[in-house]
């Protein structure tokens, strides 16, 4: 069975400008933007914060998304982050890092701030991800962060989140809040099995 998303969900990169991605592998998140022209959209009190904020923002700009699709409104994405930080969905480290996105503090974050019925989801296959799409509207998924490169091998699975909108037959349609070009970025889509090879076997369904 095919499991399709029939409304057009809106694209938010993590960075304020989507065209930040190469320069944030080449340079490091934090050099690469602090010269994003567009950082206060994040919400952000400083660039230097938004700085120290974006690289962990995937799972943040998959929830500005589907708030978007849902409400038509997009939230600045260090407010939903200084949120879900609230409930613990992340946690600032003594030495500065950041870790997250928890996925337990996420669910009851988005159901108390904005009414969304969402579960953790493990140990499943790429096979799955079908049957959750059609249990539910949006599945987040964790993926390796190279997946904006389909033909690589990645070293390890996961650490990063996509929106996952369709699955047509063999094909996947995401949403990667990190692509580096626009096919890579809105409505990607690539076969299962390619998919695979960077999905980690988990993520965050999100109900209708």
């Amino acid at each position: 069975m095919d499991a399709c998303v029939g409304r057009k969900v809106p694209y938010f990169s993590q960075w304020e400008t989507p065209d930040m991605t190469l320069a944030v592998v080449a340079e490091g998140a934090r050099p690469a933007l602090l010269k994003d022209p567009l950082w206060a959209s994040s919400g952000a009190r400083d660039i230097e914060e938004y700085a120290h904020w974006a690289a962990n923002l995937c799972g943040m700009a998959c929830l500005k998304m589907v708030l978007a699709a849902r409400t038509g409104k997009a939230v600045p994405i260090m407010d939903l982050a200084m949120g879900c930080r609230d409930y613990g969905g992340y946690v600032e480290e003594p030495d500065g890092r950041i870790k997250g996105l928890i996925y337990a503090p996420f669910i009851p974050f988005v159901r108390d701030r904005f009414g969304l019925s969402a579960r953790v989801v493990t140990g499943i296959s790429i096979a799955d991800i079908t049957d959750i799409l059609t249990q539910s509207e949006f599945f987040i998924a964790s993926v390796h962060h190279s997946v904006r490169w389909p033909e690589t091998e990645p070293p390890t699975k996961g650490g990063h989140l996509v929106l996952v909108t369709a699955i047509n037959g063999n094909m996947i349609r995401f949403h990667n809040p990190s692509g580096h070009v626009d096919a890579t970025r809105e409505n990607a889509e690539m076969t299962l099995e390619m998919f695979a090879k960077f999905f980690a076997g988990r993520g965050i369904a999100i109900d209708h």
